[in-house]
């Protein structure tokens, strides 16, 4: 139970961001229906958020540690409460603008904070992954408690009934405030360098690892493929499946549910066997599913949908590819952590999440591409591509484990 209150914070913080970063689609529909925006300026909302993250996660990396983690999350969560504060009075367009800016600026952060201080709070490697995978399989319950609140929310004769999401959000965000303003972080850790303008050169640095540049292709292509098949899931229901909208969502879930419960068995099992073998079998399951899964697609009967009974068998099994990739990202993630000195913790880290949001936008950029270009069907089978590279990545992670592990240095 040492450093309880920490790990709670940390879990409680993840849990509140995973349902704002993940509003974006929900709001990007909100924006064009409410506030008569068309699709392109609509569309903007996608990087009010992530390049806000991949600029703040960018610099903040060296900073964060003369800051301190404690205030530097607490500003983060005083920053995004005012945006959702904000959000509920303002009712419009720039200010759901304003509030993406906000959770993109706090959640860099809070991400970069997480990650290198799981680092302090566990005893070894295999403790390391299991806390960080715990971590992520909670952000997915967070994305898909999202999903479920926000049309609990909707009025057929109130149209502003949903904003009260921001009230019940920044309900939340004050207690996790209050928790982490009275937690003991009596955590001792070393600065990267000695001075500021030292730490952020101690950071460029690292790019020159063989190590980073395997994780950049490897993030670039995880986040493509999970991002793609959950940003275009609810359409791929609704346009291929032939779901009624709201359907189509609610079932969009299972994806969520799916990765939380793959990120969580995974935390379980990393304890007791090598992260590679879990990675390796994951890959080639995920791959399998869209092969053996997606084929049943073409020839689908069109039914009516009147009850959950009628929902075709697919509509189930295929989100359940969630459970097979969940594991991925913070594996590799904890494992690029774990080859790196603590004292470039939160640099690499401020690296992990850059090169994560840049690789969000770009894949989901392109498999929009390719749904629109190819079919829904066959955009998904594109994903077998980035999974084939990831385990090529694998491989080459494997090599350099011990080349780049702390203990080899």
């Amino acid at each position: 139970m040492q450093n309880w209150k920490i790990k709670a914070s940390l879990y409680l913080n993840y849990f509140v961001f995973a349902i704002l970063l993940n509003s974006v689609g929900i709001l990007i529909q909100k924006s064009i229906n409410t506030y008569h925006i068309d699709e392109v300026k609509a569309s903007s909302l996608e990087a009010f958020k992530d390049l806000s993250i991949a600029f703040v996660s960018f610099i903040v990396g060296s900073f964060l540690p003369r800051l301190g983690y404690k205030k530097g999350m607490l500003m983060a969560l005083a920053l995004v409460f005012a945006g959702c504060l904000a959000m509920y009075w303002g009712n419009s367009f720039a200010t759901v603008q304003i509030l993406f800016a906000c959770v993109g600026i706090s959640f860099a952060v809070i991400k970069v904070s997480v990650y290198s201080l799981i680092g302090l709070v566990t005893a070894d490697e295999k403790e390391h992954k299991s806390l960080l995978s715990s971590i992520e399989s909670f952000f997915m319950i967070g994305i898909a408690t999202g999903f479920i609140a926000f049309p609990l929310l909707y009025s057929d004769t109130d149209p502003n009934a949903w904003l009260r999401i921001y009230l019940i959000l920044a309900g939340v965000i004050a207690i996790s405030f209050l928790f982490l303003l009275f937690s003991d972080f009596g955590l001792k850790y070393e600065m990267p360098g000695t001075k500021l303008k030292d730490d952020f050169l101690k950071m460029l640095a690292l790019l020159k690892r063989k190590l980073v540049w395997v994780f950049v292709v490897a993030a670039f292509m995880y986040v493509m493929t999970e991002q793609g098949i959950m940003s275009w899931l609810p359409t791929f229901n609704q346009k291929i499946l032939h779901l009624p909208e709201k359907t189509s969502v609610y079932m969009a879930v299972i994806l969520m549910l799916s990765i939380a419960l793959g990120r969580y068995v995974s935390s379980i099992v990393v304890k007791k066997v090598s992260w590679y073998y879990i990675l390796f079998v994951c890959l080639v399951g995920a791959m399998l599913m869209v092969v053996f899964v997606l084929p049943q697609t073409q020839q689908l009967e069109v039914k009516e949908i009147r009850t959950l009974s009628d929902v075709p068998v697919i509509a189930y099994v295929f989100p359940l590819i969630g459970f097979f990739l969940a594991p991925i990202y913070p594996l590799v993630n904890s494992f690029v952590l774990s080859a790196t000195e603590k004292t470039f913790h939160s640099p690499m880290a401020s690296l992990l999440v850059f090169f994560s949001a840049i690789g969000g936008t770009l894949g989901s950029r392109l498999v929009g591409y390719l749904f629109k270009n190819t079919g829904g069907a066959k955009a998904f089978y594109f994903s077998l591509i980035p999974m084939a590279v990831l385990i090529i990545c694998l491989f080459l992670f494997n090599r350099l484990q011990k080349k780049f592990s702390p203990a080899s240095r």
